[in-house]
């Protein structure tokens, strides 16, 4: 198999800050600027869908980049074939046990990497 057969895109980029009020400046600041819709959860705000605004520090030096597949359990096999290893603690199942996302490992250039399953 090859990469183009997960139908691999970037879901969104996760910014780290170190608490909610400074996750919410920066979200109402790219708000500010772009005109990008904003919608809050408990640990984060999303700005547009495609960046996650965490309200404390979270995996990744410099934050993290989730990436939308079809189907995450077969895309991880795969990406252990290249040498990826899983942060097992990570993985987050639905309810018909089907992995929803998983994190690597270790963090490339400063940002952590994980799967999500394509909705």
């Amino acid at each position: 198999m090859e990469a183009k057969d997960f139908n691999f895109e970037m879901a969104h980029i996760g910014i780290n800050q170190g608490n909610a009020e400074e996750a919410k400046k920066t979200a109402a600041l790219l708000n500010a600027l772009f005109g990008f819709p904003t919608r809050e959860t408990d640990g984060s705000i999303f700005v547009n869908e495609q960046f996650e605004v965490m309200k404390s520090p979270f995996l990744g030096k410099l934050g993290h980049i989730a990436i939308r597949t079809d189907d995450p359990e077969k895309a991880r096999k795969y990406l252990e074939e290249k040498g990826i290893k899983f942060n097992e603690s990570s993985a987050n199942y639905g309810p018909d046990g089907k992995l929803n996302t998983i994190y690597f490992a270790e963090d490339i250039a400063g940002f952590a990497f994980h799967l999500v399953r394509r909705k």
